[in-house]
């Protein structure tokens, strides 16, 4: 009888792990059988995929940040490498991450040539670094895309792509806004504008100051507003302690990933850092203002050399419009943050139809394929079985 399939999944940072979840339970979902061995973090390790290592360590913000651990980031891939290889894996999945997961995706291909190498989310090409597309189909065997618009930048350069859809807009976001107002003693018709300081270390360094700026600016404009944070756990502990270093925050509302959802519902507006959590906001249909911040050597390049597209954020992106405002680098500032707030928070009116448009965007963003990660986890077992036609299990 042919043994059950084996499939290594590797996250290298807090977005990545809550992907790789999401893929797994989707995986057991399709062949109960199936094994799965892994590096993640938190979510991963709750579906009893551990990692030997802290992922934390290499989730790093920028150029500069990557040279100073990219002895370590070999180190770990190395050590990746081996785990893949001794599991037996039959493929293995590497989830969003790209300086990381390009070198496993190298050791794997040098130490165990036979395990699919399959790359889940493919680096935003359509943005910057359009060259990444060509290098990815040197080293993988297939991409599952969860932009519509991914195959075009790389099935050119060869690389089989798969749109499994954009998993951010097909979760499940519901959460209870009163419940968590009355928990946390803001009331119903109090103004409260959520502040999201990011998920890796160096967007919380970068952005803190400028975020605790804008909320000294809003406590003395706006002092009936509420101020509340939701902390990713790769960022919870230095927060904390910064949060309770700095004035401004004083009365700040902090929660963590639990309550996360319930106080998206909760919110008014949003201030947050870049990323898949402005995606989620606008599907919720929360107005949101996006800030973002790298090291001035890795900006430069990124913005004279590097950038391709208008904006930074996906849904505006999608739309050719900004329905999100951008604060980038040198905008980036307390004051400017702190008066797009009070600008948004002022407009009830406009804040009513920005929300309706961006539900609109993301639902056409998210397509008609069904759920991303048990399209993603179908497309998984299929290459796996016809690599090599060995591993049981329905798919």
């Amino acid at each position: 009888m042919a043994r059950p399939a084996r499939i290594y999944i590797a996250a290298a940072e807090a977005s990545g792990d809550m992907l790789a979840a999401e893929l797994i339970d989707a995986l057991r979902a399709i062949d109960p059988a199936i094994q799965i061995a892994g590096m993640g973090g938190a979510e991963m390790a709750r579906r009893g995929v551990t990692s030997t290592f802290d992922i934390s360590e290499l989730s790093v913000f920028g150029l500069l940040d990557g040279v100073r651990i990219v002895k370590l980031v070999h180190e770990r891939a190395e050590q990746a490498a081996e785990a893949a290889a001794a599991f037996g894996a039959d493929a293995a999945v590497l989830i969003d991450s790209w300086g990381f997961l390009l070198r496993l995706a190298w050791k794997l291909e040098a130490r165990a040539p036979d395990i699919k190498r399959i790359k889940y989310v493919g680096p935003q090409v359509f943005a910057a670094r359009r060259g990444r597309a060509k290098v990815l189909a040197r080293h993988v065997d297939h991409l599952l895309a969860i932009h519509p618009f991914d195959p075009e930048y790389f099935e050119p350069h060869g690389l089989k792509t798969t749109f499994v859809g954009n998993p951010a807009l097909a979760r499940d976001l519901s959460g209870d806004g009163p419940g968590f107002r009355k928990r946390h003693g803001i009331g119903p018709d109090e103004e409260m504008l959520l502040m999201l300081l990011g998920s890796r270390r160096g967007e919380l360094e970068r952005l803190f100051p400028h975020f605790a700026a804008a909320a000294g600016r809003l406590r003395e404009a706006r002092p009936q507003t509420r101020l509340v944070t939701a902390l990713a756990p790769s960022i919870a502990e230095q927060a904390r302690e910064m949060i309770a270093a700095e004035p401004a925050f004083s009365n700040l509302v902090i929660v963590d990933a639990p309550e996360r959802l319930d106080a998206f519902h909760a919110a008014d507006a949003a201030l947050a850092c870049s990323g898949t959590v402005t995606l989620e906001l606008a599907r919720l249909g929360v107005p949101t203002i996006a800030a973002y911040r790298l090291g001035w050597i890795t900006w430069a390049i990124a913005r004279f050399i590097l950038m391709k597209a208008k904006y930074i954020s996906l849904v505006n992106i999608a739309a050719d419009e900004m329905l999100i405002p951008e604060f980038v680098q040198m905008d980036c500032t307390g004051d400017r943050l702190a008066e797009a707030a009070y600008a948004m928070l002022e407009d009830a009116r406009g804040r009513e139809a920005l929300s309706e448009r961006l539900r609109e965007v993301t639902e056409v963003m998210a397509g008609e394929g069904g759920d991303p990660a048990t399209v993603a986890a179908r497309k998984v077992l299929e290459l796996v079985r016809g690599s090599h036609g060995s591993p049981s299990g329905p798919v």
